[in-house]
């Protein structure tokens, strides 16, 4: 018989179109014992016969611990076990809490929450599933962020979410990762490109400067001069990534921190690499005090399942 932690309190799923992380979470929102699969909601095909059975092979023993199970990311989506409305912003914990609705898993419920949409006035709406859990989970990791911060979560798809008295009141996303793959996998621009060269910081700093001093020529103009820099010998081919890496990432800092209140302390949530790349670009934007957190979503569903006792 499997033996599991006694102070397990929670199963929190952090669930992404590629990925699946179980945890076994305890009474401090402390993660006991995790798991991780590739079985990603975006991989999963047959309904919502293939995301149990993704659950039974990753965590079948851990069904008999009779604790409550709580999912965020992509598994609520259009493409995920049951699709969950997006909570409008502003949100805390306890509208994504109510937002949840469940599934069920061997008569077992999961609760899937529902991430967030952002309407504003002035542009699109604009959709999280998962960063929303991760923006909370800060708030509980660093209670002082509460009151006004600016969280930014690099990524493929960037999120730039601004919190006041614990509720995420606006957020804006930046396909910067994905931009930077496309440019360089399927366009004129990856044709002078290595493979894989080795890493240039001076290339990634001229490369923010460029958007940062220059950002008015607009990023198509500037995207072009990655070719002729090359072309030209103003740089060399190995250093073409990562200059074309700082451009992106610099007209991203470049909108995030004008619409971010100055006052609000800034904190980088994710992969520990691509942070410091973010904390270089920032220091050439003069923003020298940056946090930088892991993967937070543990602390997230420990936060959103205290403000649910009622539902869970």
């Amino acid at each position: 018989m499997t033996s599991f932690p006694r102070e397990t309190r929670l199963i929190g799923l952090d669930w992404g179109s590629s990925s699946l992380r179980a945890m076994l979470i305890d009474g401090e929102g402390q993660v006991l014992l995790s798991r991780q699969s590739t079985q990603g909601a975006s991989t999963l095909h047959g309904g919502p016969a293939a995301f149990s059975a993704a659950l039974d092979e990753l965590i079948g023993d851990w069904h008999a611990t009779g604790q409550p199970l709580l999912a965020c990311g992509m598994v609520g989506s259009q493409h995920g076990w049951r699709e969950v409305p997006y909570a409008a912003c502003p949100a805390d914990a306890r509208a994504l809490a109510t937002g949840a609705l469940a599934v069920d898993w061997r008569g077992r419920s999961v609760r899937l929450l529902p991430g967030l949409r952002c309407d504003t006035e002035a542009g699109p709406p604009d959709v999280m599933r998962g960063e929303e859990t991760q923006v909370l989970g800060a708030l509980e990791l660093l209670p002082e962020l509460a009151a006004r911060s600016c969280i930014v979560m690099p990524g493929t798809h960037s999120k730039w979410a601004q919190v006041v008295d614990g509720t995420v009141r606006s957020f804006a996303t930046q396909m910067t990762g994905e931009l930077y793959a496309v440019m360089r996998q399927h366009s004129v621009l990856g044709r002078l490109m290595l493979a894989d060269p080795q890493p240039d910081l001076l290339a990634f700093a001229e490369g923010v400067r460029a958007a940062r001093d220059h950002g008015e020529l607009g990023l198509p103009h500037q995207l072009f001069a990655v070719r002729t820099l090359g072309l030209t010998g103003r740089l060399a081919h190995e250093a073409l990534p990562d200059y074309l890496s700082g451009l992106l990432i610099g007209h991203e800092l470049r909108a995030g921190l004008q619409a971010r209140d100055a006052s609000a302390p800034l904190v980088l949530l994710g992969e520990p690499a691509l942070c410091q790349r973010y904390v270089k670009a920032l220091d050439l934007f003069g923003v020298g005090e940056v946090q930088v957190l892991p993967n937070t979503a543990a602390a997230g569903l420990w936060r959103i399942a205290q403000v649910a006792r009622g539902v869970l």
